[in-house]
């Protein structure tokens, strides 16, 4: 009777940790922007390797996950965070939300593409903010296409065009950086009370100004301001892609105005207050290893951060310009330009 009760307390045991789980097996939370996209095969690897389960949040854009973060610093809701990148890292290092971690793999990295040596976020991939507009719409309207900023503020282009908010968008910050940078802050804010006023849409981000707004998705803004790279995307995406027969040109283009263009580099780290810094450690290094970094270009349609990393062939549609550099006191304090952007710019009348 005794040997009868022992088996079926096992068996039952046995039962409550199958419903439960392996209990030996470690979960690491992963929090990124909407953009998001790595190879699920390549995540399940990394899975069976390290006997874990990564289960990830998508947080919005990337100002969106900024705020996110911030607001839930003293219960983070994840080990590691994807999608912040150069115009966050200084908010984001300020509300002190990340732990440092320098991945061994950053030494394949350009010095020029890294976000920092502190090791709050390790450069993933790098890709250049820039307006995009459609080709076809411009050809059949007969419309010639503007040449400056000055240009675009102008009602005959700002009615075509739309943007993202920088208080809620990366790319959007990333432009509101590239005007300040050029007109100077009291310039930037003339530029964008006109062009708002002369009929400039501002949407809250990327995915609603591309997909739901841009005339090439059935919206009624031919000028978008997306990335250098979506071009190449345009394509890889059309109806009978062939990476051996490519067309003469991608439907759509780039439109480097003057001080319109804005070099992006997201990185990865880790959250402070993680439970699983060791795992994490080990997910910084995977996204950073060749792998993951040949999966992600015609995901997110980015340029991966380790030099050397081969691309489809569809990347001769990407162009890469050649932004002005950033002055360092506008790279500085990014939040306080957002916060003057809202109350001389928005809340304008």
């Amino acid at each position: 009777m005794r040997n009868t009760l022992t088996v079926l307390a096992a068996l039952a045991l046995a039962s409550a940790a199958s419903a439960q789980g392996n209990p030996t097996q470690a979960t690491l939370t992963v929090i990124t922007h909407d953009s998001f996209d790595v190879d699920r095969k390549l995540i399940a690897a990394f899975e069976t390797q390290n006997r874990a389960k990564v289960r990830f949040i998508k947080g919005g854009d990337a100002g969106e996950l900024l705020n996110r973060l911030i607001l839930t610093r003293r219960a983070p809701v994840a080990d590691v965070v994807y999608g912040l990148d150069n115009s966050l890292l200084p908010r984001a290092r300020q509300a002190g939300i990340l732990q440092p971690y320098k991945s061994p793999a950053l030494s394949r990295v350009p010095a020029a593409y890294r976000l920092g040596e502190d090791g709050l976020l390790n450069t993933v991939d790098y890709g250049f903010v820039a307006l995009n507009y459609d080709r076809t719409w411009f050809e059949k309207n007969k419309v010639a296409l503007p040449r400056s900023l000055d240009d675009l503020k102008t009602p005959a282009y700002a009615k075509l065009t739309v943007v993202q908010s920088p208080a809620t968008s990366s790319p959007g910050l990333a432009f509101l950086l590239a005007t300040v940078n050029h007109y100077g802050e009291a310039g930037a804010w003339n530029w964008w009370r006109a062009a708002r006023q002369g009929g400039m849409k501002v949407t809250r981000g990327w995915s609603d100004a591309y997909y739901k707004d841009f005339t090439r998705n059935g919206g009624k803004y031919p000028i978008v301001l997306s990335y250098a790279s979506s071009p190449a995307a345009e394509v890889f995406y059309a109806d009978g892609f062939n990476p051996a027969n490519l067309p003469a040109q991608a439907p759509t283009a780039n439109l480097f105005l003057p001080g319109s263009t804005y070099t992006q580099l997201e990185g990865v780290g880790i959250l402070k207050g993680s439970k699983q810094t060791a795992l994490a450690r080990k997910f910084v290094d995977f996204m950073l290893g060749a792998p993951v970094q040949t999966d992600i270009p015609t995901r997110m349609w980015i340029y991966p951060a380790i030099k050397g990393t081969p691309l489809n062939p569809v990347f001769t549609f990407a162009q890469e310009p050649t932004p002005t550099p950033i002055k360092a006191e506008v790279a500085s304090n990014p939040q306080r330009l957002v916060d003057a952007w809202v109350t001389q710019v928005l809340r304008a009348r």
